[in-house]
């Protein structure tokens, strides 16, 4: 009997075609990482940015800017992530 957790058109791949698939989802998992890590980074430079865009004179906001930057960087990532990883049924801790 078929496993009716993968779905249908998995079900008859072959072997290269998995190894394709798992690679994909890897390179998913790997991306959700990288947007968990950038959410980080970004909720950290939060703090300076706020200071950063109080102190600085006109439109010189390095940190700022560091920060959109960090945050559409997960953002990017995490729909990358997302794309990459669909049709998984598994948790991948690797």
């Amino acid at each position: 009997m078929a496993n009716m957790l993968i779905p249908v058109e998995e079900r008859n791949l072959t072997p290269e075609q998995v190894e394709l698939l798992d690679r994909r989802r890897r390179r998913g998992q790997l991306f959700l990482t990288l947007c968990v890590q950038c959410l980080i980074v970004a909720a950290l430079v939060t703090l300076w940015a706020g200071q950063d865009w109080t102190l600085s004179p006109g439109w010189m906001h390095p940190m700022v800017y560091w920060d959109a930057l960090m945050f559409v960087a997960a953002l990017v990532f995490g729909i990358a992530g997302i794309r990459l990883r669909r049709g998984t049924t598994e948790f991948i801790s690797y």
